[in-house]
C-alpha cells in the first residue's frame, strides 16, 4: 500500500480552488490536479505493508493533542523555482501547530522504520506537475489578472491516512482512517 497523512479542505475552499483550477487550465499543457485530490500532506509514508496498517494507525493515535489549526491558502507559486518549475502551488499559511504535526508524525513513524523528511515542511496545495518544459507564458499572464491571490481560510480540527493508487488516468486517493486533534 501507497501511503501519506493529510488534512483534507472544506467544501467552501474546494470551490474556490475549482473556480480557479478552470480559469487557469487552458492556459498550459500541465498534468493538473484533480480538485477532489487536492489536500495538505503532512507526511509521505510510501510503500507500506497491509499487515502492518494496525501499527501505523496506533503510531499516528499516539501523536497527542492538538487545538484546531486555523489554515489560510494564499498564494501562487513554483517548486524548486520559476525558472525550472515542477510544480505548480497554492501556498499554505499555518501557525507552528501545523509543522509541529508534521514533525510529530514524521517522528513517530521513524520509530516504526518510515524514512524521515530530510526537507523542511513546505506545506502546499499542488495544482499542477511539470512533467517536462511547456510554455507557460499564458499562465504567468493569467495570474497576473487574477483579483486576489486569497483562497479561503479554515480551521483544521482532523488529519486522515490516505492510499494512494497510482493509475494511468492518474492517482486515486481513498481515506483509510481518520484521526480528530483532541485537546
Amino acid at each position: 500500500m501507497r501511503l501519506f497523512t493529510a488534512i483534507d479542505l472544506p467544501a467552501p475552499v474546494l470551490d474556490t480552488l475549482a473556480r480557479l483550477l478552470d480559469r487557469l487550465r487552458p492556459t498550459a499543457h500541465l498534468k493538473w490536479s484533480p480538485i477532489e485530490n487536492l489536500h495538505i500532506t503532512t507526511k509521505f509514508i510510501g510503500e507500506w505493508p497491509e499487515s502492518r496498517r494496525a501499527e501505523l494507525e496506533s503510531a499516528l493515535r499516539s501523536l497527542g493533542s492538538f487545538e484546531p489549526i486555523p489554515i489560510r491558502l494564499r498564494g501562487l507559486g513554483f517548486f524548486p523555482n520559476p525558472q525550472a518549475p515542477r510544480v505548480f502551488w497554492v501556498g499554505v499559511e499555518a501557525g507552528p501547530d501545523l509543522a509541529e504535526l508534521a514533525r510529530r508524525t514524521d517522528a513517530a513513524l521513524a520509530r516504526l522504520g518510515v524514512p524521515p523528511e530530510t526537507r523542511p515542511f513546505s506545506p502546499h496545495l499542488t495544482l499542477a506537475r511539470i512533467k517536462e518544459p511547456v510554455p507557460l507564458s499564458g499562465l504567468r499572464q493569467a495570474i497576473a489578472r487574477l483579483e486576489t491571490v486569497e483562497f479561503g481560510e479554515f480551521r483544521a480540527d482532523r488529519f486522515y491516512l490516505y492510499l494512494s493508487e497510482l493509475r494511468p488516468a492518474g492517482s486515486v486517493y481513498t481515506k483509510l482512517s481518520e484521526f480528530p486533534f483532541t485537546p
